[in-house]
């Protein structure tokens, strides 16, 4: 199969067989072409050439609809779910079957209960899917695609914004879908959960498919070096400095949604220079409302925040002109804008700088010369400043916005999820311009629900759940059983409230 866009070789002849009732694994580097095969596959896209074959015979999708009729399911890392509707009438919404919603929906709960029974995705029916776990919300994805009759399901990076007992359980729910003869293609950066998920794995590389495993006769370390095309070296830690001064205090902070409800609790901190302080929670639990208050997103309710010792008002531009930087965690709603072009994007909230020219009009080549070198410190591939950032892969979305603000971070670089999506490679590039923020005396504040980055990065590690915070560690003892179940808003016995 192989897809063009312009000149971009998306897809190169790309072959690959998934047998029923098996969970199959896609890896690859950012650009690699995994995207683009499994909008082909969902009816998104069509081929430029070659063929979808289901259960050996032809179909040809023109949009996601044909796909859907053919068995096809999607689970999207972005949830594709309506809030403030329940999971009911999320699962009904566009297959309502009938124009008289009230037997639709008898019908609906009906079909769930099946559903639930037969493959352990057990939700509250009629709870706002907003008010929901990111797991369960997960899961309400999952049961949307098989109530439309999905044998075929397709799960985007499905754990990036899950806790280690939710990814466990989504693991549990894989293995029931596939041993009831469902497909499960399973597109993951997280290389030991192809190894703890899947029967099979294809590595693709540059829009070809390169090697194809059975997952018990492989290693890490061969899929690595297979996605790569070259030998890993083992990350550098690089020689943290002694911690300075605070530059980063909160102190006593509440934080308020637009309803009025507490979101964030009574929460008291310092990050200093030279440190890198880990706030390690499941989504939901209120480090996204705090990471915007202190980035002067979000008012702050009781409390008060300090840069460098001097209070901060209200107001973004404020704490960029004292030199914090805030890398969102979640770059489609509040760090990019997609339709927007790569030079854009890349100079959002930064647009008042002289370098780009003053008054009312932007020195357009000066913006676009300036994207280019930052796209090519930061191996955003392709390094085009006109591209659309919606047509840029995830991973290179997210170097994107990391390239705009890393190097603005003269104090503070407040960062939420700063890998979610980017491949094996640009991780390592990201931890490392991480630390070498950090042993140039700057302060890092990072918010991960993924704990291996969390223990891999941070010297202290906090964590919260319910917007509080529930304890606070030096990462070396930080033991991940005992996180996890402060995650979960347990205390454990053996970890302390506050670090000595």
């Amino acid at each position: 199969m192989d897809k063009w866009f312009g000149q971009v070789h998306a897809n190169r002849r790309v072959d690959l067989s998934v047998s029923s009732g098996t969970v199959h694994g896609i890896v690859g580097e950012n650009g690699a072409g995994k995207t683009t095969l499994m909008n082909i596959l969902y009816g998104f896209y069509r081929a430029d050439r070659g063929q979808i074959l289901i259960g050996g015979k032809p179909v040809g999708f023109r949009h996601s609809g044909d796909a859907i009729a053919a068995g096809i399911g999607m689970i999207h890392q972005h949830f594709m779910l309506v809030e403030t509707f329940t999971v009911v009438e999320n699962v009904m919404l566009g297959a309502e079957g009938s124009p008289l919603l009230g037997p639709a929906g008898r019908w609906a709960r009906r079909k769930l209960a099946e559903l639930e029974g037969e493959f352990g995705l057990q939700v509250p029916m009629d709870v706002p899917v907003g008010e929901l776990p990111v797991g369960q919300q997960q899961r309400v994805e999952i049961l949307k695609a098989l109530y439309r009759g999905a044998d075929i399901l397709i799960l985007d990076e499905p754990t990036s914004v899950l806790s280690p007992r939710e990814v466990e359980g989504l693991f549990r729910i894989l293995r029931t879908l596939a041993g009831r003869g469902k497909t499960v293609i399973l597109i993951t950066h997280k290389l030991a959960e192809i190894m703890a998920a899947t029967d099979r794995v294809a590595v693709m590389r540059r829009g070809a498919v390169v090697a194809r495993r059975r997952t018990a006769d492989t290693t890490v370390s061969e899929i690595a070096e297979l996605m790569v095309g070259r030998q890993i070296r083992p990350a550098s830690r690089g020689v943290p400095v002694e911690p300075g001064r605070s530059l980063l205090d909160v102190d006593r902070v509440t934080v308020r949604d637009s309803a009025g409800v507490a979101r964030v609790h009574d929460v008291s901190f310092s990050v200093r220079a030279g440190e890198i302080m880990g706030i390690a929670g499941v989504a939901g639990n209120g480090q996204s409302e705090l990471l915007e208050a202190l980035a002067g997103l979000r008012p702050v309710a009781t409390g008060r925040i300090l840069v460098d010792g001097e209070p901060a008002v209200s107001g973004s531009r404020d704490r960029r002109r004292r030199g914090v930087a805030h890398v969102p965690e979640d770059r489609r709603r509040s760090g990019l804008v997609m339709p927007f072009r790569a030079c854009e994007s890349a100079i959002l909230g930064y647009h008042h700088d002289p370098r780009y020219g003053r008054g009312l009009r932007l020195d357009w080549p000066a913006v676009a010369g300036d994207t280019r070198a930052r796209m090519e410190a930061f191996d955003v591939r392709p390094a085009n400043p006109q591209r659309r950032t919606a047509e840029l892969s995830g991973g290179n979305q997210q170097k994107l916005m990391l390239a705009r603000e890393v190097e603005r971070a003269t104090k503070v670089l407040l960062v939420g999820q700063p890998t979610r999506g980017v491949d094996l490679g640009g991780v390592d590039f990201i931890h490392d311009r991480i630390r070498s923020l950090r042993d140039a005396g700057k302060a890092i504040l990072l918010v991960s629900a993924n704990l291996d980055e969390i223990l891999d990065l941070s010297d202290r590690v906090m964590v919260m759940a319910g917007g509080r915070i529930m304890g606070e560690v030096p990462a070396g003892r930080a033991a991940e059983p005992d996180l996890g179940l402060l995650m979960g808003g347990v205390r454990g016995s053996d970890v302390p409230d506050r670090a000595p």
